[in-house]
């Protein structure tokens, strides 16, 4: 394998594409679309997002320190593009692509309702980084669409299509190939009766 030296950058993908939505507390909402966005830490349950300083959704983070990170899915692909291109100073995102505002349980953001996971959470600590700031923030609540539950009430988060982001495009319907930790179980020989 012959690999190029290319100058620094960001080629780690994909990324998960998710509609981040947020409020000013005044009764105005946005959705921001991000994939500079993961997870932290599991105990305490911690996300971050990644936000340029200069989009409309930026100030009402830093104001409210709220937002809810939503997990967009193949039906949600124009919406979720949408809301990365189209700037809320502009247009009210959640009117114009008929989205659902449902009422989180902590924070005052509203959730998106088309969404079959939406993640509640405060921030605790912004890192100013360059070009985008860092929103460290506590996972308060976690909201999964009963939609996915299966007969065991196992929820099937990989049924719902979910939309990843990678050196721009956008795709889904994504195969698996294995479960964690696969790689190391052991193998069990079933006798024949």
């Amino acid at each position: 394998m012959v690999k190029q030296l290319w100058k620094p950058g960001n080629m780690i993908y994909p990324l998960p594409a998710v509609m981040v939505s947020v409020t000013d507390g005044e009764g105005n909402d946005n959705i921001i679309t991000v994939a500079w966005t993961g997870t932290v830490c599991t105990n305490p349950a911690m996300a971050y997002i990644s936000v340029r300083p200069s989009r409309y959704s930026y100030d009402m983070i830093r104001k409210t320190g709220e937002f809810v990170i939503n997990l967009t899915t193949e039906k949600l692909a124009f919406a979720t593009d949408f809301c990365g291109v189209r700037s809320g100073r502009d247009v009210d995102k959640f009117q114009k692509l008929n989205l659902t505002k449902e009422k989180a349980q902590y924070v005052s953001a509203p959730m998106i309702g088309e969404s079959p996971v939406s993640i509640e959470c405060r921030v605790r600590e912004i890192k100013e980084l360059g070009s985008h700031d860092m929103f460290l923030a506590d996972v308060l609540a976690v909201h999964a669409d009963e939609a996915y539950m299966d007969k065991n009430n196992k929820f099937q988060l990989n049924n719902a299509g979910l939309l990843v982001y990678s050196h721009g495009e956008y795709l889904a319907g994504g195969r698996k190939v294995g479960t964690f930790g696969y790689s190391v179980k052991k193998k069990t020989n079933k006798r024949k009766k």
